[in-house]
């Protein structure tokens, strides 16, 4: 089956999405991947989602990605005698480790890694930002604020402490019992929260031990600052901006967004713009114009794919939001415009063998009448440096891996298809004509662009480009080895 569009749509499962009809609708509108929001639900929950994934995939005959996204630690103030207590504009508030209910002018805030990490001129923000203090004086158990922003605090919400590198770990109790749920059950990728340094990401692979793919939300000052290290040693990106609003300025966050997006283009690796993107239609069958140019934008830079969140979780028009971002997409891509802005942002990167072939392939199609790239890969590298050329012309990755097939879901103009191990060359090439012409992206009489490496099966060995038709007995009749 063609993919008609080159960006990817990420859906979340939730109470609204858990069904075999609900998830079957939302696959054949354009999910390419669906996101276990581990935060929600139990485990017995997720593994029923997990099982209908698969039966769609078997049933489609296409690779479909599973990403489990893990909670991360929540900070959150303690109980209040009374329901709720408005803060003004300017009173003094205290947090502290006292788990006494709390009132008016003081509550519990029980996590002592807070109080050790801060300094008088640290920001909380409570409520998603809602409140805003400062921090006048603070010790060990204590911090005494002034109120900058007021507002209305009650029982266990959120604390952001955007000034400071807390000394806490990205993965919890929970969070280390939900990845190694995830891998047993087969996920493909593993979206880590509360990212705060290459550290945090590290612990998390060391635990996965290679069975999913390692995805890191941006939604942290202290990331934005620490990318490139965080960055090197991730498999992908999440631009997780609800957090990072919350953390940062509003006005900061489209600029981070269209600098993260360049920076995973140019190391080859996914990039997931999320958060807010159709919010409205969580109870509006039609989104916002603004929505629209949200989602619009970040096909435009060039990420990889869009996500919806409670959307298609809770929402009431799950299966609108996906079409929605669908028809967004495929007016984008149409756009003339959208071909500049793309190969203006493309960077070249020649270090290495498979770069310049990558790099040629790509020239050699869009100069010639070639229809489609063909990367045969083991790892899915061949595969994400192909798409990081961002080439007019389809991408075709051939891998005989399950889980790289489906891990390549994720990555911008990729269609995946498993295929047999090969020992010869001429058979590969026939196994490629056969899968540019199934899709409908070439006839008998076009030609493809092949790269490969000798020998079959090994990572790492790109060294191969090649012209090759599509039709079979053309294939047959040449010295092809």
């Amino acid at each position: 089956m063609r993919s008609q569009r080159n960006v990817k749509i990420v859906a979340t499962l939730g109470p609204a999405s858990s069904d075999y009809e609900m998830i079957r609708a939302l696959f054949e509108a354009g999910a390419n991947v669906f996101r276990l929001n581990m935060s929600h639900g139990t485990q017995d929950e997720q593994r029923a989602r997990h099982s209908i994934i698969r039966q769609v995939e078997r049933e489609a005959g296409r690779p479909i990605a599973i990403l489990a996204d893990l909670q991360g630690p929540k900070l959150r103030c303690g109980v209040f005698a009374a329901d709720s207590h408005d803060l003004e504009t300017g009173a003094k508030f205290r947090f502290d480790l006292d788990d006494a209910p709390g009132d008016a002018t003081r509550v519990q805030l029980p996590h002592p890694e807070i109080f050790a990490a801060l300094e008088p001129g640290a920001t909380l923000l409570v409520n998603d930002g809602k409140i805003k203090l400062g921090v006048d004086k603070c010790g060990d158990d204590f911090a005494d604020c002034s109120v900058i922003a007021g507002g209305t605090i009650s029982d266990r919400k959120g604390v952001n402490v955007p000034d400071v590198v807390l000394p806490l770990a990205a993965l919890s109790a929970k969070d280390r019992s939900d990845l190694e749920f995830a891998c047993e059950l087969g996920v493909d990728w593993l979206a880590l929260s509360f990212v705060q340094r290459a550290a945090d990401v590290q612990e998390a692979r060391e635990l996965a031990k290679g069975r999913a793919a390692v995805l890191s939300k941006i939604e942290k000052p202290a990331a934005v600052k620490a990318f490139d290290e965080i960055l090197s040693v991730s498999d992908g990106i999440m631009v997780a901006r609800g957090d990072l609003g919350v953390e940062l300025p509003v006005s900061s966050v489209p600029p981070i967004q269209k600098r993260l997006v360049r920076k995973c283009r140019a190391a080859a690796k996914p990039v997931i713009v999320a958060t807010q993107m159709l919010e409205s239609m969580i109870e509006s069958p039609v989104p916002t114009r603004a929505e629209v140019s949200d989602v619009a934008t970040a096909i435009y830079e060039g990420a990889d794919a869009v996500m919806l969140s409670a959307e298609s979780a809770a929402g009431d028009f799950p299966i609108e939001a996906v079409q929605t971002m669908h028809a967004v997409a495929l007016e984008v891509e149409s756009d003339p415009n959208y071909r500049e802005i793309i190969e203006s942002a493309r960077r070249v990167n020649r270090s290495t063998v498979a770069d310049g072939i990558v790099a040629s392939a790509r020239e050699i199609a869009e100069t010639t009448e070639i229809k489609a790239i063909c990367c045969f890969t083991q790892s899915g590298t061949t595969a994400s440096l192909v798409a990081r050329e961002r080439p007019r012309v389809p991408i075709i990755a051939m891998t005989p891996l399950d889980n790289v097939a489906r891990r390549l879901c994720l990555t911008w103009g990729t269609d995946c298809v498993v295929t047999e191990e090969f020992s010869r060359f001429k058979m590969a090439v026939i196994a490629a004509a056969r899968a540019a012409r199934a899709m409908g992206h070439a006839s008998a009489t076009d030609q493809i662009v092949l790269t490969a490496g000798v020998p079959f099966n090994v990572q790492g060995t790109t060294n191969i480009i090649r012209v090759a038709p599509c039709a079979e007995h053309l294939i047959l009749s040449t010295d092809l080895e």
